[in-house]
């Protein structure tokens, strides 16, 4: 019967999370006009999709690997494009309040490996992946057992 309650006990305090609790804040992005061979030089230092926004830093678009595989796959040179002619407009995004649950649910439908997190002026303020929920799930646990999971994965 113990086991049980603790059980309940860790999913109350994970289901509590937010995004904001979650994301990352310090965000590499790029604006319309940013060459993907830059774009493909953050990725490598960072996250696989860098955010693009606007001169307000609205979120306008998304880049990812994928998208920057099919500009290879059909020939053209990296450093001739700019992230307009490759980003995804107008991408899913969260805001920093969204619930953990809802997120992953989201998460999982679309198959995102990563969301923006926008404010609400639409403005990026973050980005959430997968290992992010996870990692919060972890230090939930480990928070009711007096530890906490660190480092960077």
């Amino acid at each position: 019967m113990k086991n049980r309650n603790v059980t309940t006990q860790r999913q109350t305090g994970f289901d509590r999370l937010t995004v904001r609790e979650l994301m990352e804040r310090h965000v590499q992005y790029g604006s319309p006009q940013t060459k993907a061979d830059v774009l493909a030089s953050m990725m490598i230092e960072g996250f696989g999709a860098v955010p693009i926004v606007d001169d307000k830093q609205r979120l306008v678009g998304i880049v990812s690997e994928f998208d920057l595989l099919a500009a290879l796959r059909r020939g053209k040179n990296w450093n001739e494009l700019s992230a307009e002619e490759l980003m995804t407009k107008h991408p899913a995004f969260v805001g920093q309040d969204t619930g953990v649950t809802t997120l992953i649910g989201v998460m999982q439908a679309s198959h995102f490996i990563r969301m923006p997190v926008v404010d609400s002026e639409g403005k990026l303020v973050g980005i959430v992946a997968r290992r992010d929920i996870i990692r919060g799930c972890l230090n939930c646990e480990a928070s009711f057992e007096g530890q906490r999971v660190t480092g960077y994965w």
